[in-house]
């Protein structure tokens, strides 16, 4: 049974009385079109959930306006309470074994060409739920061979156990955001620890040195422009290929608050460093999420791309 899971409700002390001014460049769409409401639609009638929805994702409208969706799997309660975050979180209810077959099934209604999956934490499971995952990336590759898969996951308390079932599955992009600088860890993710970003990210390019990796950072918390560079370069020696920057936005005044708003030029600026530090694609911009532009990026970087449109 649930313990009554919601919303985050941060310490009640962390509440932004004095709001950065937002900048005129960060502008949402409210989510609309054909689209977005067929895609609503299909989630609701196989009891699916999507990240793009639980987690507010401003890109939302343009991803499913365009018929995209992260599905996020394993429920929809999250068993950490990160302070960013506007996914609900407590304990959660039984693993539904049936989820991969309803997510395969909406892929291939959706004829998707490209599926992100995620999740939220499940740390009351050894495996932290990866089963589900590689369920999920098999059951796609049966229905519609076509589509590659890309995998957002979270850390498994550095479990290379539970990874090597994930990765057993060869999904083309394996997903992993460290969120924030190392200095600011606990107190944006009180109960994550970077070491356990680290061993994921490591031993997913020791597993299979041919898997696209990826991860995210967000900005405006308080870090300092040097400690992002300084995140990147740790991301690059783990063998990261792809990273994506996107401004932090408060879900509400329960979350942490906003510290400041990057300018459009640093955010170039660290698209301009990523890639001169050897990331192999870098998205950089206030509204940049995980999965922006996902499939462009399998579709560049993957050799299994070439099959896609056959």
């Amino acid at each position: 049974m649930s313990t009554n899971p919601t919303r985050n409700r941060i310490d009640p002390k962390v509440i932004d009385t004095t709001p950065v001014r937002r900048p005129n460049w960060i502008r949402v769409r409210a989510p609309n079109g054909e689209n977005y409401q067929d895609l609503q639609r299909l989630m609701r009638s196989k009891a699916l959930h999507t990240v793009c929805e639980e987690a507010g994702c401003p890109n939302i409208g343009e991803c499913w306006g365009s018929g995209t969706a992260t599905f996020l799997i394993l429920g929809d309660v999250c068993t950490r309470t990160c302070r960013f975050c506007d996914i609900k979180h407590g304990r959660p209810e039984f693993i539904d074994w049936e989820e991969p077959e309803r997510v395969a099934q909406a892929v291939k209604q959706m004829d998707l060409r490209h599926a992100v999956i995620t999740s939220v934490n499940r740390d009351e499971r050894r495996d932290g739920g990866a089963p589900i995952f590689a369920m999920i990336i098999q059951r796609i590759r049966q229905l519609l061979p076509g589509c590659s898969v890309e995998v957002l996951i979270p850390d498994f308390k550095g479990s290379v156990e539970a990874l090597r079932i994930v990765m057993a599955a060869r999904p083309e992009i394996l997903n992993h955001n460290v969120e924030t600088v190392p200095r600011l860890f606990k107190s944006v993710q009180p109960q994550d620890r970077y070491e356990w970003s680290q061993a994921i990210h490591t031993a997913a390019k020791q597993l299979d040195p041919d898997v696209l990796t990826k991860a995210g950072i967000m900005v405006g918390l308080g870090e300092t422009f040097e400690e992002v560079q300084e995140t990147m370069r740790d991301l690059r020696s783990w063998g990261v290929d792809i990273l994506t920057i996107g401004q932090y936005l408060q879900p509400s005044r329960r979350h942490l608050p906003i510290m400041r708003y990057y300018t459009l030029d640093e955010f170039e600026a660290l698209k301009s460093f990523g890639l001169e530090i050897g990331f192999r694609w870098v998205e950089s911009a206030p509204l940049v999420r995980s999965s922006y532009h996902a499939m462009e990026q399998v579709r560049a970087l993957s050799g299994a791309h070439k099959d896609l449109n056959t």
